[in-house]
């Protein structure tokens, strides 16, 4: 039992990795908070660049022994800052600057295992794609959007834990995610769409918000689910070992990917839901 009389076995064997997202998730939060300009795009960049290199690393990337030892004996560190520089230029703002983000995509493809080429490609899309939206929500938004975002999430992992594990049940995707069941997976949709309700009643943000969240609640579980299928394509219980204990940073990601594009999404097809 833990101080908290929680046992770190059994059904709550993870929990210490919920605690580690939610942690880094708050960390995002921090830095949108503090970070403007080119400390901003430089955050993100980062963040693309390590990811990208997890990616590079579970998609075979001139890596025959990845199954043995992630990283094995070629990191594709050259790929990850190349990665890195294109959102850099991507995130300046300047006319076609985001076309850069395709430069990775390009230049890393042929390395990529041949059957992985593709995964390769969109996941490696998806990456860039969410650092550049994040930036953008943060600068055209402000910050409270991207922190009802965050909230969306956060809510919607913590309840589907908690709940899931109690209530147990029918598992949501059994062959991708064992762990995750249907009465997690709802809970996480009630409680983002209490959290929209909340934000409209304190006049927080508009009336959309109760349709939204839940929305950006379920792209953030299927990025989860599809994180959980690449590394299980892979071979690999986790992306990398950078967060000792806790995984990489793709798996602290997965569900900011699928809730960030989702967003980026709505925003194309209709108006952006509004947070004060």
């Amino acid at each position: 039992m833990t101080a908290a009389g929680v046992r770190t076995g059994g059904k709550w064997a993870d929990l210490s990795r919920r605690v580690a997202s939610t942690i880094v998730l708050l960390g995002i939060g921090v830095l949108l908070a503090v970070a403007e300009g080119a400390w901003l795009r430089l955050g993100m960049a980062v963040i693309s660049a390590v990811t990208f290199w997890e990616l590079a690393a579970m998609t075979g990337w001139k890596n025959p022994a990845r199954h043995v030892t992630l990283f094995g004996r070629s990191r594709p560190i050259a790929l990850a800052a190349i990665a890195g520089l294109s959102q850099a230029v991507a995130l300046t703002g300047l006319p076609w600057a985001w076309a850069a983000l395709a430069l990775p995509i390009l230049l890393g493809l042929p390395g990529a295992a041949a059957r992985d080429r593709a995964t390769y490609a969109i996941f490696g899309a998806a990456i860039l794609l969410v650092a550049y939206g994040l930036v953008d929500f943060r600068e055209s938004y402000g910050l409270n959007f991207v922190l009802w975002l965050m909230g969306v999430i956060i809510i919607s992992d913590t309840a589907g834990y908690f709940f899931g594990r109690m209530i147990g049940g029918p598992k949501f995707w059994p062959a991708v995610s064992p762990k995750k069941t249907w009465s997690g997976t709802v809970a996480g949709w009630i409680g983002a769409c209490i959290l929209g309700a909340i934000l409209w009643a304190m006049d927080r943000g508009d009336a959309t918000l109760i349709w939204v969240s839940p929305l950006v609640c379920l792209a953030g579980q299927l990025g989860d689910i599809a994180e959980s299928w690449l590394k299980r394509r892979a071979g690999v219980k986790d992306s990398s070992n950078l967060i000792p204990g806790h995984g990489g940073f793709m798996d602290r990601f997965d569900a900011v990917t699928g809730a960030v594009l989702a967003t980026m999404l709505i925003g194309v097809l209709t108006s952006l839901p509004v947070v004060n």
